[in-house]
């Protein structure tokens, strides 16, 4: 699992270009944070001079195109990807991070990736340059690039063997730096996260208070207002102040199938279906080694593709995709082909969230 963002690197007032750039190089670079510089890699760029590189492109961007957009101008871009605690090693990071800048950018701009092990999550940063490597282009920060850069970490995630976030926002009332894992979170998040954990084996709200009390939460249900204790808690919290898909009304909705939860991003976009290959038959028609690795890293990113599509859209079986298909007037796919599709992407996903 991995939560990114996205943000451009202007010129703040009463600093210079030089200032502007060399401040947050330093920033992500510090040996303190970056196991003394080891888990720092670069693309068409050198480490140790990065920011006097970025500067002679943007004069020599000047100098060919005759632009220059002043305190307006865009010196780079700064994403962060930061990993779930536990999940992945600082290198295997360090090698995620380089993927994403190298599929975000297309190879045309050039970037450092510092990943940060002084946290309770490993989390990269990604500096690239606004100025394209020709210096005669610059980078456009297209609309929804944040989606982009979320969906591009998904894949490469889900390539890497690792999980997928539920959630690519925080939750209402949650922090920043609960979502990242930096803080505890509190004792309604982590309510809200029990109760999604143990619904989908409920099938009545007494078996849901059941599994709770098994989970270790003390219950009062005797009041008007159901509360909830968790080991090491002083005061309980009430399931009516948890709003939204966890009240006491949204969790029978829930049970009874009257409320559908689906992921963030829902519904949006569209995509490319490709079949996966049969490896061992095309093995059989003299196909060598080389191809067979091909097709492996294909199927793997191809099934990859499908299961986040599936995931984004709340599918997780086949006749929740007959019905949004029906919901959206398009002919009910193929029973015994989509079956498969659904039921194989959910054992995939499976040997990475269990």
């Amino acid at each position: 699992m991995a939560t990114t963002w996205i943000k451009s690197i202007h010129i703040k007032k009463n600093r210079s270009k030089s200032n502007a750039i060399s401040g947050i190089i330093d920033y992500v670079e510090n040996p303190s944070k970056t196991d003394n510089g080891k888990l720092i890699s670069s693309y068409e760029c050198d480490s140790r001079v990065v920011d006097d590189e970025f500067l002679l492109s943007k004069r020599e961007y000047e100098y060919t195109t005759g632009r220059n957009q002043g305190r307006h101008d865009v010196l780079a871009y700064h994403i962060r990807q930061s990993f779930k605690p536990g999940e992945v090693d600082a290198e295997t990071a360090n090698k995620i991070g380089y993927e994403l800048a190298m599929s975000f950018t297309k190879g045309k701009h050039a970037f450092i990736v510092a990943t940060h092990i002084d946290k309770k999550h490993i989390h990269n940063h990604i500096i690239f340059n606004s100025t394209a490597l020709s210096c005669d282009k610059k980078f456009n920060d297209f609309k929804r690039s944040g989606k982009a850069v979320r969906r591009i970490s998904d894949l490469l995630c889900v390539e890497h063997g690792l999980s997928v976030i539920e959630n690519p926002k925080p939750s209402k009332g949650q922090n920043y730096a609960e979502w990242l894992g930096d803080k505890e979170p509190s004792w309604q998040d982590k309510l809200r996260r029990k109760i999604d954990e143990v619904l989908p084996s409920c099938s009545s709200f007494e078996d849901f208070l059941a599994a709770m009390k098994a989970a270790g939460y003390t219950i009062n249900d005797k009041r008007k207002h159901i509360t909830f204790l968790a080991p090491g808690q002083t005061k309980p919290t009430r399931l009516d102040t948890l709003k939204g898909d966890h009240t006491e009304a949204a969790i029978r909705e829930r049970l009874s199938g009257a409320r559908i939860i689906t992921s963030a991003g829902a519904g949006g976009g569209h995509i490319r279906v490709s079949l996966l290959i049969d490896i061992q038959a095309k093995i059989q028609q003299g196909k060598g080694e080389g191809y067979e690795h091909w097709a492996r890293i294909f199927n793997l990113k191809e099934a990859a593709k499908t299961l986040l599509f599936l995931k984004e859209n709340g599918i997780d079986s086949y006749d929740d995709l007959a019905r949004k298909c029906q919901e959206r007037h398009i002919n009910s796919p193929n029973p015994s082909i989509l079956r498969g599709i659904v039921c194989f992407s959910s054992s995939f996903f499976s040997l990475f969230t269990a």
